[in-house]
């Protein structure tokens, strides 16, 4: 079986949605019964995005296997309802490493390394063994044509239609089509221009994307399909809409999947997309709605809690409501109180983070929520948190505190673990002078569910895995004094704490685990689904 490929590349400016673009084709394939992969083709010569600050990249997503990949990715496995992997995220750095370490092995037998055909070799077997066993592999490569980064990629890009020919690689453009409102025109030289840039590379594509902040007139769209050199059935509008989820419905209604069809020879496509449409109508007109306190950090960039928000999106849709956000800044909490942000709202969340700023609010707020019986969920960053805040008010360990904020800590109720064994299995060894790429507890982990706990009535299980991102531990020294003070351990892992709970309280989780990156528009993660129902009131 020849695996068929679509790339999917960007012009005139980032930020258009060639992922959301990737992911809407992918669904509705997928829904029209073909077996589909996606790879993301990252530019930069970061070797990942492990080290990035979210507010330069957004948020790190993490693959089952323990990748720290593009956020792409999350985008990909919540539109296909699937779980990707390493191999479906490299970046110019991952590449360039591995050939120069092929080099020094003397793989090459002596040969002068140059990008062609050295890297676009590299780059070229990575997307071919990320399309193994798929009909379709879609490929989006980020950043925009013409960016000198991106240049080995559309080489391998182009070469790769000669090898396997052009009825089995289709090449779709997403591009800008701006309204200029002195004007009063859409323009259609910035599309042009960018196709006519990806064509004197050597590459045509076979359908544009317009993205627009309204719908394009037939004889816009005519006029980009002759001056671009395509079929004006493959000319497609891709205007705002309310919900991301809505955009592969309205490129279905545009009839997208036809020239697709011709061009890879797929034959007849009719996807059921039935489930999804009712899903979209139910986030775009829910019965009711919840409020939910977002306590965190990095508020002027919802991107770097891009999964999280998309989850609770989910469950809104999966429960017919709206889930409201109310985006508290935990600074802010320390400056004026808790009360003062959290009085009015139905649960409180704090998210995962780094570093000590703004811990002492989060701090505050887990206190608001557990005294004042409101729903609480704490992820990663936010159970340690949850943890601590117990040991300081309610068990009496007045010190407690994590090394992560105090190396030479009194009380570390969260502490750094010298060694453990990863989700593959390998001994790692972590210190305070490691490197940060790459050293954190990364991927899917068993956890093993107590009985009658709030984890257990989330999932119905007794065995749950979940996907980690993180570097301190809770300290089991204090496990005894703090479930003699009414604190519950409802989740373990190889004798790691994973879960806990407050004893005599309506609805409070806090986990160690990401619950978000498994979370699914079709398949809501089953603790944020718990969450919302507690906080909305509805009973298991």
């Amino acid at each position: 079986m020849q695996t068929k490929y679509i790339f999917v590349t960007g012009g005139v400016l980032s930020s258009l949605g060639k992922g959301i673009t990737a992911a809407s084709i992918g669904t509705l394939l997928k829904a029209s019964g073909k077996s589909v992969g996606i790879l993301k083709l990252d530019p930069y010569i970061n070797v990942d995005p492990g080290t990035m600050s979210p507010l330069e990249h957004g948020e790190v997503f993490v693959t089952k296997d323990g990748a720290e990949t593009d956020l792409d990715l999350g985008h990909y496995e919540r539109f296909l309802n699937t779980s990707l992997t390493k191999a479906s995220n490299f970046t110019t750095g991952k590449v360039y490493l591995s050939v120069l370490e092929k080099e020094r092995r003397g793989e090459y037998l002596g040969k002068t390394i140059q990008v062609i055909p050295h890297i676009t070799n590299e780059i070229k077997e990575r997307i071919y063994k990320a399309g193994e066993g798929k009909d379709i592999l879609i490929v989006e490569l980020g950043g925009t044509v013409g960016d000198i980064e991106g240049l080995p990629f559309l080489e391998t890009i182009r070469q790769i239609k000669h090898e396997l020919g052009s009825k089995n690689v289709m090449n779709v453009h997403v591009t800008l089509l701006p309204y200029i409102k002195a004007a009063g025109e859409l323009k259609t030289k910035p599309t042009q221009h960018s196709v006519g840039e990806l064509r004197r590379i050597g590459i045509t594509p076979n359908m544009i994307i317009l993205r627009s902040e309204q719908t394009i007139p037939k004889d816009i769209k005519r006029k980009i399909a002759y001056s671009c050199d395509i079929d004006t059935d493959s000319v497609i509008e891709a205007v705002d809409a309310a919900t991301i989820y809505r955009v592969p419905l309205n490129f279905l209604a545009q009839d997208i999947l036809t020239p697709i069809a011709k061009q890879l020879e797929l034959g007849e496509l009719k996807p059921d997309v039935s489930v999804w449409n009712e899903l979209v109508n139910r986030i775009l007109h829910p019965s009711s709605s919840v409020k939910i306190a977002f306590v965190g950090k990095y508020l002027d960039l919802k991107e770097s809690y891009k999964s999280l928000t998309e989850a609770l999106i989910h469950a809104g849709a999966n429960l017919d409501l709206k889930v409201d956000i109310t985006w508290v800044d935990s600074e802010e909490i320390e400056e004026d109180g808790a009360a003062k942000f959290l009085e009015s709202v139905d649960g409180i969340l704090v998210a995962g983070g780094f570093g000590q700023r703004g811990v002492e609010g989060k701090i505050e707020a887990i206190k608001y929520a557990r005294e004042n019986s409101i729903p609480y969920l704490g992820i990663c960053l936010g159970m340690q948190l949850a943890l601590i805040e117990f040991a300081r008010n309610v068990a009496g360990i007045k010190d407690a505190t994590s090394m992560e904020f105090d190396e030479n800590a009194k009380e570390p109720l969260i502490y750094l673990i010298d060694s453990f064994i990863d989700a593959n299995g390998e001994h790692q060894v972590r210190t305070t002078k490691s490197p940060l790429g790459g050293t954190m507890r990364l991927g899917e982990y068993k956890c093993n569910v107590k009985e009658g706990s709030n984890l257990h009535k989330a999932y119905n299980s007794n065995i749950i895995y979940e996907r980690h991102r993180h570097r301190y531990e809770a300290n089991p020294k204090y496990r005894e004094t703090l479930e003699e003070a009414g604190l519950e351990i409802t989740g373990e892992s190889n004798g790691l704490i994973e879960a806990i709970e407050v004893k005599n309280h309506p609805w409070f989780l806090g986990v160690q685990f990401h619950p978000e990156f498994t979370s699914r528009l079709q398949k809501p993660n089953p603790s944020i689904l718990a969450f919302v129902k507690a906080a909305k009131g509805i009973d298991e």
